[in-house]
């Protein structure tokens, strides 16, 4: 191995590996990859030597990437032989985010110490010890539910697991490599944004702790993270929004008061099922000036891609844009359920004069389960949490529509029944209108014929007699 040329002529390779194995993958990486770690890197490198076990929360940006994939490319030029297991809840987060950065700074390697960088060779799901393929290698390996095993059955004198997005990973990925942490040099790093109030990773800053050395990244206070980004999620959500406190401050956010958790959204956008069934849209028509006009598009269990938003619209424009989307969906829509409330009418008039499938629902109405729900906008949102918690469902990617889906409170009024925090009452605290949520939920308001047939439903064929 080449040393740094800032060492001194007389410490030898063997001298420079074991001042880096003690010293840790953020001093490694500025002296040998040109790195300019922070406080929280150079500590969490140090706490990696000494305690093995490191959890990290942190907002968006914050340098957790960067700090892996240093992990990465130290553990494998300081031990032999060496297995680094490398997971996160989806493929994407480990090809474009993980590996995209180990490539980088093993790039930066080869600029700086390109003696030391040969040793490394790279593909698509690994990167390894050129001469000793078999033997140092750290591998991708995607963990989801169905799939327990992306930790399992690595054995080797040195092991470090690298865990990303944390929260996304079941309890049970975790379980099967609890056997190779209890080895005398087994390591691990788990990191992530805390979208969970339960599992293996929220439990490791919480009851279990004193086994882990945590540490808390906040985008707020992070030399990484713009000044502008902050203020621009501060503006956009909110600071007590779940989407504020965890994509920036990087804070786990307690669900008691909302009607729908964060985790539930989070796990929907990463799971993969097939769609099925009819096709409902959900349109909410823009109230005020700097509000707008969204439009959702849901199968049964599939929220088929982001919701579109239009702002400035009349009803006229609105109706022939939502008549546009229409006749250009391969598959149409069985029901369009568009807010009647206010200027909605107007499109809802418009669109069945053009022969839309276009039904108008007034969530100001009693819901269908009177004695529970205030209105029927509160019964929509609980319909769209029960939707979620039932966690066969898929999420399309919206931080947006997932901001806001996590953002309204509710309580309980004196009759007894739930009321869900309103639009003007959001707008009182500084949170822009829910219109994309709104128009998700629309969907899930009840149809009354089977539309696919266009005949009643007829119970005695589900059973029901």
């Amino acid at each position: 191995m080449k040393c740094c040329q800032q060492f001194p002529v007389t410490m030898t390779p063997e001298q420079a590996v074991k001042r880096w194995r003690k010293l840790g993958p953020a001093v490694f990486a500025q002296e040998c990859m040109g790195a300019r770690a922070t406080d929280q890197q150079l500590e969490a490198g140090r706490a990696l030597v000494e305690r093995k076990r490191i959890t990290i929360r942190s907002g968006h940006g914050t340098g957790k990437s960067a700090f892996l994939a240093w992990s990465i490319i130290w553990f494998l030029l300081t031990r032999y032989p060496v297995k680094i297991p490398c997971t996160a809840p989806t493929a994407a987060q480990l090809s474009n985010v993980l590996w995209s950065e180990v490539a980088l700074w093993l790039n930066r390697l080869r600029d700086k110490m390109p003696q030391l960088a040969a040793q490394l060779g790279m593909d698509s799901e690994s990167i390894y010890i050129s001469s000793a393929k078999a033997e140092s290698f750290a591998v991708a390996r995607t963990a989801r539910p169905e799939n327990p095993d992306a930790l399992q059955g690595f054995h080797a004198k040195n092991l470090l697991f690298i865990v990303d997005e944390a929260s996304g990973v079941a309890d049970k990925v975790f379980e099967v490599a609890e056997g190779a942490l209890s080895t005398k040099n087994a390591y691990i790093i788990m990191c992530g944004n805390p979208t969970r109030q339960d599992g293996y990773f929220y439990e490791s800053h919480h009851k279990d702790r004193a086994q882990w050395h945590t540490m808390h990244w906040d985008g707020e206070t992070s030399p990484l993270v713009s000044r502008e980004y902050v203020e621009r999620m501060l503006v956009k959500y909110g600071e007590q929004s779940p989407i504020y406190q965890v994509r920036v401050k990087g804070n786990f956010v307690s669900a008691l008061d909302g009607v729908i958790p964060l985790e539930f959204c989070t796990s929907a956008v990463i799971r993969d099922v097939k769609p099925y069934g009819d096709y409902i849209w959900g349109v909410d028509v823009a109230r005020f000036g700097d509000d707008s006009s969204a439009l959702a598009k849901r199968c049964s269990n599939v929220l088929l891609e982001p919701v579109k938003e239009w702002y400035g619209k009349d009803t006229m424009q609105l109706s022939g844009i939502i008549k546009a989307e229409y006749d250009s969906a391969k598959i149409k829509p069985v029901a369009i359920h568009i807010d009647v409330i206010g200027i909605g009418s107007g499109v809802v008039d418009r669109l069945k004069e053009m022969g839309l499938p276009v039904r108008g629902i007034n969530v100001a109405e009693s819901a269908s389960v009177s004695d529970k729900y205030a209105r029927q906008r509160d019964e929509l949102w609980f319909r769209g949490r029960e939707w979620l918690e039932a966690r066969d469902c898929k999420l399309a990617d919206d931080d947006g529509l997932i901001a806001e889906l996590t953002t309204p409170t509710y309580s309980l009024l004196s009759n007894g029944k739930i009321k869900v925090e309103g639009k003007d009452e959001l707008k009182r605290r500084g949170v822009a209108s829910p219109n994309k949520a709104d128009a998700f939920l629309l969907t899930m308001a009840q149809t009354l014929v089977n539309a696919r047939h266009n005949k009643p439903i007829k119970y005695s064929n589900l059973g029901i007699v």
